[in-house]
Order: C-alpha cells, then structure tokens, then sequence
C-alpha cells in the first residue's frame, strides 16, 4: 500500500545509548552498514531505517529514520543527518542518564528549528525502578524550557533487549507522523545528498530526504553546486521502484549523467533555474547560553542540511556577540551551498571544538555595493515581516531597476508559480507595478522612473528626444524604461513621433504633416527589412515628391533610424541591422562568403554585396580575403 503520509525522524542521543538497537527493534534494520561499525560496535555514519504502520483512522503512514552517530569524534556525521529532518526521538540510557552529546544533541535539534518528537530512556531492563524515576525527574528537568519539555510530549521507558516499552514507542512515533504538516507546495524541489555509491548494473546512486517538491523518473534535474545536469533513471524508497517520490520521503536516486566520484555529501538535486548555490548568506545567528563570545570576522564551521563549509562572521551593530545573544550577521562561505531564506544552520567552532550556536538564512543575495547601515535596517524589517511583506521588500531594495519574477522567486526560495500569485494581490492594490513581460517594482520607484523620464523631456523642450538617447540619458534598464514610457503616452504627457519623445503640450519641432510623412518613410522602410527599394521607387509608392523624400531621409539618418548601405540611392531600417547582427552574434568568430550570407538571408547579391560592406562599416563583420569573419 502507497504510504498516505510520510514523515522522517531522526534519533539523537550519547554514544552507546542504544539509538541504533532501538531503531533495530522498532524496524528490524541494524543502520550500521560500515565494517568499522560492526568491529567497534558504534555508529559512525548516518544509517537509515524505515517502520510501515497503519494509524487509527486506517491511514497508512511510512516512517522514515536517520539514524546519527552519538560519539563527538562524528558530530559532523550527526549533523549531516539532523539537519533534514522535522522531528527527534531523543535517546537517553536508563544506567548514565543525562551525558554531554546528550546536552549537545538536543541544543543542536533547538538551533535547527524542530518542534517535535519524544524522548525515550532506553535500556529500562538495567535498572531497578527507583532508579528509573531518578533518571525519569533528571530527563524532565534536563527537558525543561525546549521543545521536547512539553507538557504533552511523552517520556518513554524502553528496552530493545527484551521489547519492554516498544508498542508504547511505536505509538508515539505514529502521533509524531499524524502530527506532521503537508508538504509545503510554495518551494521548489531540492534533496541535499547525505550518501553516494554505485550499484552494480545502475550505476550512480544518491540518497537524501526529498524536503519540498517532487522527483519523476526520466527527469532532468541540476547537480549544485556545480551546475551539473543529470537525469533521473530510477527512484527508490527503502528498497521500493517508484515512479514518483514525493517530499517528506527518504528517497534513493539513480542518476545518468554523472560519475559517483564527482558527487558528493554536501550538494544538492534541484530543478534547474529554481535554486543556485550562495557564497555569500546574511542572516539571523543565536549564540547558546553557555558559549563564548562571538567575534567579528571569527572563522566557524556552518552546517545546512549536509553540508558543512567554514564561513567568516561578520556581525552586524558593533561589538562581540555575548552568550545567549540574538544578532544579525554575513557569513561569507569558504565555498557555495545551496541556501534560501529561512534555511537553518549550526555554528561550531573549531577549536576547542563544540557547537556555539546557530540562526536562520535571511538572504542568500545581498545586493553587492550597498552600505552596511542601510542593509542592516532592511534586514531587521525581513525578520519581522511574514512572506508577502519580505517579498515586498525585497521589490523595493531594488528600486528602479526592478526584478524579474523567476529571479524573484530564486532569492525567496519559492516556486515562481506562487510567487507570481503573491505579486497579483500587490499589484490590485496599487502597491507593485507589473513592468515588460515577467518583472515587478515598487508604486514609489515606479512614480520615481516616470518623472526622470518626464524632467529629461522638459529639458530636451520642443526639440524632443529620441528614444534611445533618453534611455540613456535617464539610466533605466528596458523593462523600466519602456513601462514608464509606455504610461507617460498612455495618459497624455508624452507622444511619440518616429524616433522622437517630446512632452504633450510642447510645440513640436515639425508639422504634423511632416511628422506624418516621417513615420511614413519609416515604415516603409522597416518593412521592406534587409531588401529596401531605391529611394524614387519608395517616394513614388508613397506619392512624395523627391526633392521633400531626400529631406525627410537626411531626418531619419540623423536619428539614427536609417543606415545608408552604400550609395546615395540605397538605404535600410537600423533595426533591421540590428536584428540581422543578433542573427549572426551565434556565428562569432566563424567565416561568413556571400553564398552562405545570401542562404542565410535570402537575398539576391544586388542587396546582399552592399549589406555585407555596410556590416563592416559597423564592425559586426570583417573581410579577410573573400570571405567576412564575424566579429
């Protein structure tokens, strides 16, 4: 039977608490795969496990479990598999009680945000029972204050050597998994890869904890970081084809594309275009109540989800950040990861090593060149703000420029789909302005374009000014630029005749018949593309005496909007040149003769030898013997 809910939990625990028997009792796995492992009867590396149940209601519920070494030697192991995964099973023997990785598991479960789970005293059969209440007080009063210290989140008695307390943990596990929330459908497919190794006869095999979205067999999916493609051959979940795997799962991955040896723990699957990695993160940062102070520019470990890279700290405010303290910082990473805002991380420290804290990604795209004050003061408005306030926020940072959607989407961590509906309810308030195809900005910044444009414009007069000369001139990119342009026309501040932009209001410079004739020539022009008639066949079609069709030509030279191709009599649309030079850009650096340019534009070589002369002129090509090189 499909699993109708999936959950992932992980154990945590001292060494030699008994996680693995445990899990081993509850699943019939031993999670320690490794020879080392068996020899010294320890878990080194994460081990993985899963138990099928069935809850009350007869929904069928798959539980998967992440099993982490306890010894300090492999906290890093311990990390890697914490870090994606919702809920804990803390584990806590009957005969020590309270240890020190007990104390440092449970704070790092704290600092990566989980907010549910159990806690077990394992090995009960070793005590008698007043020990067990003794070690039952310390685990509540060790438990007080956290997550797992709730009123009704139980502490379990159990033993895996004779099954005492099992059906007990059994049904705490199955609440834990009724408990947990849907997928979140907003953020785009990622799998943080925790093991890689070749299957004879498959080859390439990763395994991860699918977070959000979902995988298909046959699927091309990015390698990050790195900016591999690769392809889904196969799916697998404990040992189970499947055809689709789904988010909350523990998901295998055959993989096409790529050698195991150039994959690593650490990189993640992602959908191409929807995540890149970061180098650069700023973020929220908690130190633990009992570390030491955090200096600016200390170098520490950072852990994500499995990844592990040093970082330099740089704190924002001033001074040290003390024990227990709550600050904003930049991290900037000694290699890229994957991140995306509210992302959680671990802080340790190197020597003496031990874990001083952790935080949550703010943003994983500082805008570069902005003074630390004013990203401070933006920072401190994101982690008070809920989604459609940071999504707002993060429009107008960028002020006139604005931003695409897709790019948008990518700095928040969701899926372009929702963050485009997110945008819809701003921009029927007045509050986002929708600008070219796909990019947004601010009313504010938007009100700021429009009246650039309209102050260059009453200070070009009646003279007017062409269209890209006032593009230019006002520093807007094209989405900005042709949004405001297109809206001072639109209510009446503006016209535009030819080339030309001139205020309403403002006496043109030529008469209206004049301007008529222009845009008649001109149109005329761009139409006849890369094969104009001579300059008599054109005034004769449009009835202009040949003495005002040269005038009028000598106007649209000056603007720009015609190129003389070679003689007096022949002339083509510069857009015309423009689009046949994207055309040949692909063709950079290649060998270009007049057959393969006449092939290539279909024209005869009374048009074709000219335009060729004039793509010199312009340096888009060069003559090299017989044959144009293009440049």
């Amino acid at each position: 039977m499909k699993p109708l809910r999936s959950i992932v939990i992980g154990t945590a625990g001292h060494i030699d608490h008994g996680k693995t028997a445990l899990v081993r009792a509850l699943t019939g796995v031993d999670t320690d795969r490794l020879p080392e492992e068996k020899r010294r009867g320890i878990t080194i590396d994460l081990g993985f496990a899963s138990l099928d149940s069935i809850a009350a209601d007869g929904s069928a519920l798959r539980i998967s479990f992440v099993d982490v070494p306890g010894h300090a030697l492999f906290i890093r192991n311990m990390l890697a598999g914490a870090g994606c995964v919702p809920a804990v099973m803390l584990v806590i023997a009957a005969d020590e009680g309270v240890m020190p990785q007990t104390r440092e598991h449970l704070a790092i479960c704290e600092l990566l945000g989980m907010s549910d789970g159990f806690t077990v005293i394992s090995k009960a059969d070793l005590v008698n029972d007043d020990r067990l209440e003794q070690v039952r007080a310390q685990v509540r009063d060790f438990l007080k204050g956290t997550f797992l210290g709730r009123k009704e989140i139980p502490i379990l008695a159990a033993s895996a050597r004779n099954d005492v307390g099992l059906e007990e943990v059994r049904s705490a596990l199955i609440r834990v998994a009724l408990r947990a929330g849907d997928a979140d459908l907003a953020r785009p497919m990622r799998l943080p890869i925790d093991r890689v190794f070749v299957k004879k006869g498959f080859g390439t095999v990763v395994t991860g904890t699918l977070l959000s979205g979902e995988i298909r067999v046959g699927q091309s999916l990015m390698l990050e970081p790195g900016g591999r493609s690769v392809r889904v051959r196969g799916l697998q979940t404990h040992g189970a084809s499947e055809e689709l795997a789904q988010a909350g799962s523990r998901t295998a991955v055959n993989l096409s594309g790529v050698d195991a040896a150039e994959v690593s723990r650490g990189q993640c699957l992602v959908t191409a275009g929807e995540m890149t990695p970061a180098d650069v993160v700023d973020a929220e940062v908690t130190l633990l109540g009992d570390a030491p102070a955090l200096k600016h520019r200390a170098r520490v470990h950072l852990h994500a989800f499995t990844s592990e890279v040093m970082a330099e700290v740089s704190l924002y405010g001033t001074g040290p950040a003390g024990p227990g303290a709550r600050r904003l910082a930049r991290l900037k990473l000694a290699q890229p990861i994957v991140l995306a805002p509210g992302d959680r991380f671990v802080l340790r420290q190197p020597l003496p090593a031990g874990t001083v804290g952790g935080g949550r990604v703010l943003d994983a795209n500082p805008m570069a060149h902005v003074r630390r004050a004013v990203t401070e003061t933006w920072l401190e408005r994101v982690v008070k703000g809920d989604m459609p306030r940071q999504l707002e926020l993060r429009v107008g940072r960028r002020e006139m420029e604005g931003i695409p959607a897709a790019t948008l989407a990518r700095e928040m961590g969701l899926r372009a789909d929702h963050v485009r509906q997110m945008a819809a309810d701003f921009r029927t308030s007045g509050e986002l302005v929708s600008m070219g195809s796909d990019a947004l900005i601010s009313s504010a910044a938007f009100r700021d374009a429009v009246e650039k444009l309209t102050g260059r414009l009453k200070s070009a007069g009646a003279q007017g000014v062409k269209r890209s000369v006032l593009q230019e001139q006002t520093g807007l990119n094209a989405e900005a630029f042709g949004s405001a342009l297109e809206r001072i026309v639109a209510d009446g501040t503006a016209r535009i005749s030819g080339e030309s932009v001139t205020l309403a209001g403002i006496a043109p410079a030529i008469s209206e018949k004049e301007a008529r004739l222009r845009n008649d020539v001109a149109a005329a022009y761009r139409k006849a593309a890369l094969a104009p008639s001579a300059v008599k066949d054109v005034a004769q079609q449009l009835r202009i005496g040949e003495a005002e069709m040269r005038r009028i030509i000598t106007l649209l030279i000056r603007e720009k909007a015609l190129v003389r191709m070679g003689s007096d009599d022949t002339f083509v649309h510069a857009e015309a040149v423009r689009e046949l030079g994207e055309r040949l850009k692909p063709m950079r650096g290649k060998a270009l003769d007049v057959t393969a340019f006449k092939a290539m534009t279909g024209l005869t070589r009374k048009h074709a030898i000219p335009l060729l002369e004039l793509l010199d002129r312009e340096r888009i090509t060069r003559k090299q013997g017989d044959v144009r090189i293009v440049s």
